[in-house]
C-alpha cells in the first residue's frame, strides 16, 4: 500500500501560502516575454500618469495662466516641450499644452488597455496550463485516491479555484502598475513642499494600518467563505450525480436542509466579510478627504505667503491620491489575494499529493502471446484504514479457463477483480500474471491485456463508434463492427438515426440500459484482450437479450481467461470451476454439480435463489 498522503480537506492548513502562490511563476514562464511586455507598457501608463497632472497643474496654472513659474519646482520637462510645440507648430501655447495634455491622455489609455489586454492574456493562458496539468494529475491517481477523496472536491479544485488565481494575478498586477507613479509622486511632493509631505505621513500611515488590520480581520474569513463556498460545490454536484437515487428515496427534503445548512454559513460569512468591508471603505475615504483637507489648508498657507505656487498645490493634490491609491487598492484586493491564497493551498495541495501505484524501475515485459495464468498465493488485502477485506487468499487459474466467483454480498469479489487489474497495490509474491509476479508489471501495459465488462460504466460524449474504440487508433471501424456483431449489437447500432456516428446523449441517455450494456461489450471485445472479467456484466440486461447474446459470449470468452462474478447463479453454472468466497476467504471451490452435491454456502446460496425466484 502506497503511503498515507496529506490531508485534501478544505480546512486543513498549509504553511506559507505565499510560496504557494510563487509557484505559479512556473506556469507564467512560457509566456513570460508576453508579460515582460505587458510590464513596459504599464510603466508607460504610469509615466503619462504622472506627466497628465504635471502638465496641467505646472505649466497651464502656474506658467500659462498665472506666470507664475518657479524654478526650483520640477516641471519634468514639460514647459519646455509645450513651449517647443507651440514653436514649432506655431501654435498658442495654452493649445500646445492642451494638445500635449490630450496626447498623454491617449497614450495612457493605449498603454493600458494593451497592458491589460497582454497580461491577462498570459495569466489565463498559464492558468489554462495549469488547469490542465492538474487534470492530468488527478487522472493518473490511483483508485485508492478516489475511495477517501470525493469527486466533487477534485471538481471544484480544477474549475472554481483556478478562476480565483485568475482575479487575483490580475488584481496584483492592477496594484503593480501604481508603484511607478506612486515612487514619482513621492520624490516629486519632497521637492514640492517636504513639510507638507511631512503632514501626510500620520494620514497615510494610519491608512497603511487599516489596511492591515482590514487584511488580518478579513483573512480568515475570506479563508473560511471560498471553503463554504467550495463545499457547496461539491454538495450540488454530489447531489445531482445521484439525482436519481435521491429522488426514489424521496431525499429532496432532506438535502434541501442539508444544502441549507451549507447556504447558511456561507451567507454568515460573506455578511461578515461585508460588515468589515464597509467598515474599512468610509475609514479610508474619510482618510482621504482629511488629506486633502491638509493641503487645502496648509498649501493655501503657503500660496498665500508666496512659497509655493497655486500649480504646485494642485499637483499636490493630484499626487496624493497618487501616494494613496496603491495602499487603498491593496485593500480592495484583499478578498481576491485571500481566496486565491485559500484556493492556491488547495490547488497545490493536491498536485503535491503523490499517491500513486508502484511501478518498478524495470517491469517485466508481458510476452506477445499472453497465455492470462493467474495465481493468487495467500494473498491478503485490506484498503487504507480499514479492515481486511481478502484473507489468505489462494486460487490458481488456469490459461483459457473460466472460473466464476460467487459468494454474499461484500465478500470480496469485486476486490478481486480489481487487485487483476492493479488499481492498489499488493504485498509482492502473492499475485501473479503468467508466473510474472504482478507487482514487477507495469500497470498501464497489464490494463491493455485485461478487458473488464462491469454493471455500472461509464459511455463518454461523442458518437457510438467513439465510445467503442475509446480513441484507440488501432479500433478501426470494421474492428468496431466485428466487435458489435459480436455481441449481438450490430442491428440496434445500425438502427440508429446515424449507425455507429449516433451522438449519445448525456450518459447515454437515447439508449435503453440493455444497449448501454452491450455497448460495453462491444468496447472490451474490439480492445481482443487475453484475460476477460465480467462483473455482473449482465445483470442489468432482460433474460430475452441474455439469452440472445450467450452465444455472442461463448465465442468471445473461447480461448480466453475468464473470471465471472454474478449473483444470478444460473448464469454461471457452465463455468469450468465456481470459486465460493465468503468474507474474504475462499470457502469452496469446484464446478456446478460438485458444490451443489457438497452440501455447503453454494448450495445454500443457489437454493435461496431458487426460492426467491
Amino acid at each position: 500500500m502506497s503511503p498515507q498522503p496529506p490531508k485534501l480537506g478544505p480546512f486543513a492548513p498549509t504553511p506559507d501560502a505565499g510560496s504557494q502562490l510563487w509557484r505559479l511563476a512556473h506556469w507564467l514562464a512560457p509566456y513570460r516575454w508576453r508579460v515582460a511586455v505587458a510590464l513596459l507598457l504599464a510603466v508607460v501608463a504610469a509615466l503619462t500618469a504622472v506627466l497628465i497632472p504635471v502638465v496641467f497643474s505646472r505649466v497651464v496654472v502656474d506658467d500659462i495662466l498665472l506666470h507664475a513659474h518657479h524654478d526650483g519646482v520640477p516641471d519634468l520637462g514639460q514647459r519646455r516641450l509645450v513651449q517647443a510645440l507651440a514653436a514649432g507648430l506655431e501654435v498658442m501655447p495654452l493649445a500646445a499644452a492642451a494638445g500635449l495634455y490630450l496626447l498623454w491622455v491617449g497614450l495612457r489609455a493605449v498603454c493600458t488597455y494593451a497592458f491589460e489586454t497582454l497580461f491577462a492574456g498570459a495569466v489565463l493562458s498559464a492558468l489554462a496550463d495549469l488547469r490542465s496539468d492538474l487534470f492530468a494529475h488527478v487522472e493518473r491517481l490511483p483508485a485508492a485516491f478516489y475511495d477517501r477523496v470525493r469527486v466533487g472536491q477534485v471538481l471544484t479544485r480544477i474549475t472554481t479555484d483556478v478562476e480565483s488565481l485568475a482575479e487575483m494575478l490580475i488584481g496584483m498586477a492592477e496594484v503593480a502598475g501604481e508603484v511607478v507613479p506612486l515612487t514619482v509622486a513621492i520624490c516629486v511632493m519632497l521637492s514640492l513642499d517636504g513639510t507638507l509631505t511631512a503632514a501626510l505621513s500620520p494620514v497615510l500611515l494610519v491608512i497603511v494600518l487599516a489596511t492591515a488590520l482590514f487584511r488580518h480581520l478579513s483573512g480568515p474569513v475570506y479563508r473560511r467563505m471560498r471553503d463554504t463556498a467550495s463545499r457547496l460545490n461539491e454538495d450540488i454536484h454530489e447531489n445531482l450525480s445521484g439525482i436519481e437515487a435521491i429522488q426514489l428515496a424521496r431525499r429532496e427534503a432532506y438535502n434541501a436542509r442539508r444544502f441549507g445548512g451549507l447556504n447558511d454559513a456561507n451567507r454568515q460569512l460573506e455578511s461578515r466579510a461585508i460588515r468589515i468591508e464597509t467598515a474599512y471603505y468610509p475609514v479610508v475615504e474619510n482618510l482621504s478627504y482629511l488629506a486633502v483637507g491638509l493641503i487645502l489648508w496648509l498649501g493655501g498657507a503657503h500660496v498665500a505667503a508666496g512659497t509655493a505656487t497655486l500649480g504646485s498645490v494642485v499637483l499636490f493634490l493630484q499626487f496624493t491620491d497618487m501616494l494613496f491609491r496603491p495602499v487603498v487598492l491593496v485593500g480592495f484586493q484583499a478578498s481576491a489575494i485571500f481566496r486565491a491564497a485559500a484556493a492556491s493551498e488547495r490547488i497545490f495541495r493536491l498536485l503535491d499529493w503523490q499517491e500513486s501505484l508502484a511501478v518498478p524501475a524495470a517491469p517485466v515485459p508481458l510476452p506477445p502471446d499472453l497465455h492470462g495464468r493467474i495465481e493468487f498465493r495467500a494473498l491478503d488485502f485490506r484498503y487504507e484504514s480499514g479492515e481486511p477485506v481478502i484473507h489468505a487468499f489462494s486460487l490458481d487459474i488456469a490459461a483459457g479457463e473460466t472460473v466464476a466467483i460467487v459468494g454474499p454480498t461484500g465478500s470480496g469479489k469485486t476486490t478481486l477483480t480489481r487487485l487483476i487489474c492493479r488499481f492498489y497495490d499488493v504485498e509482492p509474491g502473492r499475485l501473479f500474471i503468467d508466473g510474472v509476479d504482478i507487482m514487477q508489471i507495469d500497470p498501464a501495459e497489464l490494463r491493455r491485456r485485461v478487458g473488464v465488462i462491469l454493471q455500472d460504466f461509464h459511455l463518454f460524449p461523442g458518437s457510438v463508434l467513439d465510445n467503442i474504440g475509446l480513441g484507440n487508433p488501432a479500433v478501426s471501424r470494421d474492428d468496431a463492427r466485428r466487435a458489435a456483431a459480436a455481441v449481438q449489437a450490430l442491428d440496434f447500432i445500425e438502427a440508429l438515426p446515424e449507425g455507429f456516428d449516433t451522438l449519445l446523449e448525456d450518459r447515454g441517455g437515447n439508449l435503453s440500459q440493455g444497449q448501454r450494456q452491450l455497448l460495453a461489450f462491444a468496447r472490451v471485445v474490439a480492445l481482443d484482450p487475453e484475460i476477460l472479467i465480467l462483473d455482473e456484466a449482465t445483470a442489468s440486461i432482460d433474460p430475452a437479450t441474455e439469452a440472445a447474446i450467450q452465444a455472442g459470449l461463448e465465442r468471445i470468452m473461447a480461448g480466453r481467461t475468464c473470471i465471472v462474478i454474478a449473483h444470478r447463479l444460473q448464469t454461471i453454472r457452465h463455468a469450468d470451476r465456481i470459486a465460493v468466497v465468503d468474507r474474504g476467504r475462499l470457502v469452496e471451490l469446484g464446478p456446478h454439480e460438485a458444490l451443489l452435491a457438497r452440501g455447503g454456502l453454494y448450495r445454500r446460496l443457489h437454493e435461496a435463489q431458487q426460492q426467491a425466484g
